[in-house]
């Protein structure tokens, strides 16, 4: 952990060295996240809840799933671009190194200025917090930081699963962009509203409700069930899996010229 944090570190500074891009990085990053708040703004300016949810409430929503994407980015995009890694026989390198492959390949590629869409959730959460009506009791706080503990852990699994399929495709497979980026637009919503066979693929296949819509539902007072305050944890179960599958692929892999 002391190692990674040193890594961390360097690429922060190796980052920081052309502020003016960063910046202009950061703030594009958040420009994109802001033009799907503005959607979100215009629709609501018409028409007053969608399925029930408030304006405010599905801020809230919005914001946790964005926060969970934007850290997810940040810190696991190595496994995002791990095609690139292949095509371009860095992996090959990383192999022969001394180090663990997963710790290698997770600090390849950490990117600081994703932190311009985590600024847009702060910033939209701070607004919600306060005109949603929900009583911030404690058990309501837990349960919104663990919903974004949840969502880092599925979209971990999804970046990690999407690199044990670049093994076996070598260019990845665009699709997963519906899991990844594809969540960050259609999450600004409680998953609900899209039906209920959306829902149901998306809490027993790829487990984005887990920590998306069930402890949702409990946050604004939807439901009383304690339960749904631990339920985001069971991200962490879908990691295991696709850990699995990219150590397979891993295995599997034969390096450029063998």
């Amino acid at each position: 952990m002391k190692l990674y944090f040193k890594y961390v570190g360097m690429l922060l500074k190796s980052q920081m060295q052309y502020k003016a891009s960063f910046v202009m990085t950061a703030l594009g990053q958040f420009l994109v996240s802001f033009t799907a708040f503005l959607g979100v703004y215009f629709m609501f300016s018409r028409f007053h809840s969608v399925k029930g949810f408030a304006f405010s409430e599905i801020l809230i929503c919005f914001s946790i799933l964005l926060m969970s994407f934007s850290i997810t980015e940040c810190f696991v995009r190595g496994f995002d671009v791990f095609p690139s890694l292949i095509r371009s026989g860095n992996l090959d390198r990383i192999l022969v190194r001394p180090r663990s492959a997963i710790f290698q390949v997770l600090t390849s590629n950490i990117d600081f200025s994703r932190i311009g869409r985590l600024l847009q959730a702060v910033l939209m959460l701070a607004y919600a917090v306060p005109t949603s009506g929900v009583v911030w009791t404690f058990d309501k706080v837990v349960t919104a930081v663990l919903m974004v503990i949840g969502g880092i852990a599925v979209f971990a699994s999804l970046f990690i699963l999407y690199a044990g399929i670049s093994f076996f495709t070598i260019e990845g497979l665009e699709f997963m962009n519906i899991f990844t980026d594809g969540a960050r637009e259609f999450g600004k919503y409680p998953l609900s509203i899209y039906g209920e066979g959306i829902l149901r693929f998306f809490t027993y296949v790829i487990p984005i409700a887990l920590f998306q819509y069930y402890p949702f539902l409990y946050l604004v007072g939807r439901s009383d069930h304690t339960g749904l305050i631990f339920l985001p944890l069971l991200g962490f179960v879908f990691l295991l899996p696709c850990y699995c599958f990219f150590r397979f692929g891993l295995k599997k892999y034969k390096p450029t010229g063998s």
